[in-house]
């Protein structure tokens, strides 16, 4: 059979074994036939809270935190409906934050792909700055002994609007909601303590897990101690059409898209498969190869130990060239001493945890890579195995476990997450 897999702006044609292979793809949901009516009626019929429009003082100043460029949010076309329900408050008190979390900063061009040339033109906009030390507000601490610190902007806002999509998170649960808040628009030693060994290394945090989950949880702590005022979370399909949309208290918000998302995002199998394909969802979430761990962590959920995941993600942006990620793979000969060291007491640097998710993965799965945004040679220094024609290595690796093996295709990434019943 022919299967399309997500890759960078365009698709990869690929042949797999009719006989031996499961496909699992998002239960496709249509777009909402008006998408503005829809968003429109989610701000004036909120969830816990009164319309929008009436919540905000002509006099008051708003910050509204959006997804960076690595996220497929469909900002222009939320915000311009969002914005028209604030049309009696002046355009210069209204501050769009890009919660970049600890990412690079979106350049115009981006900022124009994401929101709209009409809105760059018309609001300020602020990219998050992480580490920039007189940007962030410190707000104390809340458990389990989360330092709080956030953009200052967002702090010194009267009223403060999050926007997001809501999607199964490899480990904080699900994304969208509170996740704007922290990370998006933590300071480095917020997202440090949210993002350690001990956080990444607990068992309940996973892919579409919030009760128990320690880092969901203090996620939700950070983003009710400096108070949200009015949440617009979406789910979207692969064409980035809005699926479903709620508005209003944060917390309930969060809870209803979650709810909505898991039953067409998630599926339960009986038994793990010898090979797994993945991809991570094609341009942006492929941009670069930190982001794509998260399509390898997909496979990795159903993949039997000792088997094999073919991961193809174009990675346009390298490893990329911001942050530790590179340093840290390089730090050490094998992913089992990678853990050890990351796992150390003391160890704690920027972007470790994506390491850490990807050395676990590799406990359990060789993992194979086919980009062309990374030269064969980066690809082997990072611990991976470069490969060329997915269609092959996926052959071979089925003919090395056996007559009997069957290989399961994730042709979205983690936009679909398999998972073992019971």
């Amino acid at each position: 059979m022919n299967v399309d897999l997500a890759y960078g702006r365009g698709r990869l044609s690929v042949e797999f074994p009719d006989d031996r292979t499961t496909v699992l793809e998002p239960s496709y949901v249509g777009g909402l036939p008006d998408e503005q009516a829809a968003i429109r009626h989610a701000l004036r019929m909120p969830l816990g809270t009164p319309p929008l429009a009436s919540l905000v003082r002509a006099d008051q100043t708003v910050a509204v935190s959006v997804c960076d460029v690595t996220r497929p949010m469909p900002s222009d076309t939320l915000l311009p409906v969002l914005l028209g329900e604030l049309r009696h408050v002046p355009d210069e008190r209204i501050t769009i934050l890009i919660a970049t979390g600890t990412h690079r900063p979106n350049d115009r061009d981006e900022l124009i792909e994401m929101l709209g040339e009409p809105i760059v033109d018309r609001y300020p906009i602020v990219n998050h700055g992480a580490f920039d030390e007189d940007g962030l507000v410190h707000l104390g601490e809340v458990e389990p002994r989360v330092p709080v610190w956030l953009n200052r902007h967002w702090v010194d806002a009267d009223f403060r609007i999050t926007t997001g999509f809501v999607e199964p998170h490899f480990f904080a649960g699900f994304s969208g909601g509170p996740k704007l808040v922290a990370p998006g628009l933590a300071g480095f030693r917020t997202t440090m303590r949210l993002h350690d060994a001990e956080m990444i290394g607990s068992p309940s945090a996973r892919w579409g897990v919030t009760e128990g989950n320690p880092i969901h949880e203090a996620i939700r702590r950070i983003a009710a101690h400096v108070g949200v005022h009015f949440s617009v979370d979406v789910a979207i399909n692969r064409d980035r059409q809005i699926t479903s949309i709620a508005a209003g208290e944060i917390f309930a918000v969060h809870r209803t898209m979650a709810a909505r998302v898991k039953q067409s995002a998630m599926q339960a199998f009986d038994a793990p498969f010898d090979v797994v394909v993945t991809t991570n969802s094609g341009y942006p979430l492929d941009q670069n190869l930190y982001q794509s761990v998260k399509g390898m962590s997909a496979a990795a959920q159903v993949v039997k130990r000792g088997g094999a995941i073919v991961c193809a993600a174009e990675c346009a942006d390298g490893l990329p060239s911001h942050g530790e990620y590179g340093d840290i793979l390089r730090a050490r000969e094998t992913p089992e001493a990678l853990l050890e060291m990351i796992c150390a007491p003391g160890h704690n640097r920027h972007d470790q945890w994506e390491v850490q998710v990807q050395a676990q993965i590799q406990q359990r799965a060789a993992v194979f890579l086919k980009t062309d945004g990374l030269a064969p040679d980066e690809v082997r220094a990072a611990h991976l195995t470069p490969i060329d024609d997915v269609a092959e290595t996926t052959r071979e690796q089925l003919d090395r476990a056996g007559p009997d093996a069957r290989v399961c295709v994730l042709p979205e990434g983690p936009q679909t997450i398999p998972y073992l019943a019971g």
